[in-house]
């Protein structure tokens, strides 16, 4: 029998917790998705660095999800970078608003963050940049992170402040500060992360949500077919035609 160290066990544990505390704060950030879906304008989403941009390409372009969302993605930030160079430009002052200038958020626009961590300095001049437009946030990330990594800790964004600072709502994730949950005896490293788990598990939720509340209104919610099922192309035609003028990925 596979022997998993209580991985499964863990995560599970993690993404029940989410479910049952933070069921409110789903609902919150799913009726602002709604409401962006019934005034016929994007939902954009952003992600701090690392393997957090995971989350952000989990909710694009993805079959069975919203074909309204917007990734504001920077690949300099993400895995299909070189480690050490996204490493280091997660942690530089300036590079996060850069992005959010590029792709010109307006005012009363939703804005998606993930980043378990909270405290980096892309991330938090992201959400600078989003605030100072006008823009509302909804928030991804841990609140252990956020209260127990050190304040004058190098990789904080001088300010400070940490994501849960700028958001509207807040969604935690209760990722663990270093993010592995695994202990193997006979080795003093944990292994196997659980962040990306429970993370993929949140934006499916708000999507769920934002899909019920919707249908609940009498609003037909854009959603992707798979282009990989016979007539997925042609039943998402009329989504791409709308959408690709707008987002930039497409």
């Amino acid at each position: 029998m596979l022997n998993d160290f209580g991985y499964i066990e863990k995560a599970f544990a993690n993404v029940r917790k989410v479910a049952e505390e933070q069921g409110d704060n789903i609902h919150k950030a799913a009726v602002m998705m709604a409401d962006a879906i019934q005034a016929d304008r994007l939902i954009n989403v952003y992600a701090g660095g690392g393997h957090t941009t995971l989350a952000m390409g989990e909710m694009f372009f993805r079959a069975g999800g919203l074909a309204n969302i917007n990734p504001l993605m920077e690949t300099a930030l993400s895995v299909f970078n070189q480690a050490l160079k996204y490493l280091e430009l997660e942690r530089t002052v300036n590079f996060g608003a850069s992005i959010i200038k590029y792709y010109d958020i307006k005012e009363g626009d939703v804005v998606l963050f993930f980043h378990n961590i909270g405290i980096n300095p892309a991330t938090i001049d992201a959400a600078m940049e989003v605030k100072k437009r006008g823009g509302r946030i909804i928030a991804v990330a841990s609140s252990y992170w956020q209260n127990e990594m050190p304040k004058d800790h190098f990789i904080r964004h001088p300010s400070g402040k940490n994501l849960f600072d700028f958001a509207e709502v807040c969604i935690d994730d209760y990722n663990p500060v270093g993010d592995a949950i695994v202990n193997v005896p006979g080795l003093d490293t944990p292994i196997a992360p659980v962040s990306n788990v429970v993370d993929f598990t949140i934006a499916h939720l708000l999507e769920i949500e934002t899909v019920r509340i919707c249908v609940e209104r009498g609003i037909v919610p854009p959603v992707w077919n798979s282009a990989n099922t016979p007539g997925g192309d042609e039943k998402n035609a009329a989504y791409l035609k709308k959408y690709k003028p707008q987002v930039k990925c497409l």
